[in-house]
């Protein structure tokens, strides 16, 4: 394209090419320019640009366009040294290398950069607004069906009535229990309507929904065996009803046979930035199910699994396996950290 601009005819630029001096001309630029310009987009601005260190970015661009010219400068006397000819003959001009340099190899090589920095941008930008879209799509979407999922009559009903039993056997556990029962409904309702919540308050919901879910559980029948390792829950944000999905389905698919050990085993834990979560129930011998059981509990095995992606894109790691005796979850996460004044408002 540039050469059609100077030359005025992609004609006389493809019958240039057929010149040995011009294809090696042609592979220096193509090459040097290439290199410039894919070091730009894949470790300058995912380094640099991406991270707000923008006097430095400009500057290692500067460098990275005047570096690629040069190099492409050079293709000129190797042209003339594989032909053996002089530089007079084949470009009509002096071997002045900051001449070539200056008007032909700088300003394509930083259009070239231009070019495919402002395709890469906005490319990104397009994708960014349709993940945005599909978000709120999303979000619109799954809102009953999220409440629908955790606000199940048939959980209402038995949590409401093991509290009724309670009331009977232990009145200050039934108190606990029922505000622990209240703190779930209102977190349902009023405080997950937001993208990004912060950990501690899904975490809290997740105590809370597993609590009352062992007033409905045999304990000598099924054993839990539960380890959340969380210290910095108050710095970092998660998209609500991430994780519940799987606990409900372990729940409600765990094995209750008395001719087997039946067990729940989850275990949470936080390293850095990334969130590190595995649930594992026991199953029935006899129990065919494997990502059936996780589809009709709660929003679904692949909803659960768009949300991820739409929510997580390239930052989560999902595995769901199944074997003769359990079914196992394991899923990272990669958090985002919550702003610092937001923290400071929320602690005071």
């Amino acid at each position: 394209m540039w050469w059609t601009l100077r030359i005025g005819s992609p004609v006389a630029v493809i019958e240039s090419l057929a010149l040995p001096h011009a294809a090696v001309k042609f592979i220096f630029y193509m090459g040097f320019q290439m290199a410039g310009v894919y070091f730009n987009l894949y470790v300058l601005v995912p380094r640099l640009l991406a991270k707000g260190r923008y006097t430095l970015y400009v500057i290692a661009l500067v460098v990275t366009i005047i570096a690629s010219a040069a190099c492409v400068t050079t293709g000129y006397y190797f042209g003339a040294f594989i032909t053996g000819k002089s530089f007079n003959e084949l470009f009509g001009a002096d071997p002045d290398f900051f001449s070539l340099f200056e008007s032909g190899a700088l300003p394509s090589t930083a259009a070239a950069m231009t070019l495919a920095m402002s395709i890469k941008l906005g490319k990104n930008w397009i994708q960014s607004r349709r993940r945005q879209q599909e978000l709120e799509k999303e979000k619109s979407e799954t809102e009953l069906k999220f409440l629908k999922s955790q606000m199940n009559p048939h959980f209402l009903f038995n949590t409401i009535n093991s509290i009724f039993v309670l009331i009977h056997k232990n009145p200050v556990m039934a108190s606990e229990s029922l505000a622990k029962f209240s703190d779930l409904l209102r977190y349902q309702l009023y405080e997950c309507n937001e993208h990004q919540i912060p950990l501690s308050q899904e975490l809290g919901y997740l105590e809370n929904f597993i609590e009352l879910q062992e007033l409905r559980e045999d304990h000598d029948r099924i054993h839990l065996q539960l380890k959340m390792d969380i210290y910095t829950a108050d710095n970092h944000t998660v998209a609500p009803f991430v994780l519940i999905p799987f606990i409900e389905n372990a729940f409600k698919h765990v094995s209750r046979r008395s001719d087997q050990n039946n067990w729940i085993k989850m275990k949470l834990h936080f390293d850095q930035h990334q969130l590190h979560f595995s649930i594992v129930n026991s199953i029935s011998s006899t129990h065919h199910a494997s990502t059936q059981a996780v589809k009709h509990s709660g929003i679904g095995l692949q909803n659960v699994k768009r949300r991820l992606a739409l929510m997580y894109p390239g930052t989560h790691e999902l595995i769901i396996q199944q074997d003769q005796d359990q079914f196992e979850v394991n899923l990272k996460l990669v958090l985002q950290e919550r702003n610092v004044q937001e923290r400071t408002v929320l602690s005071a």
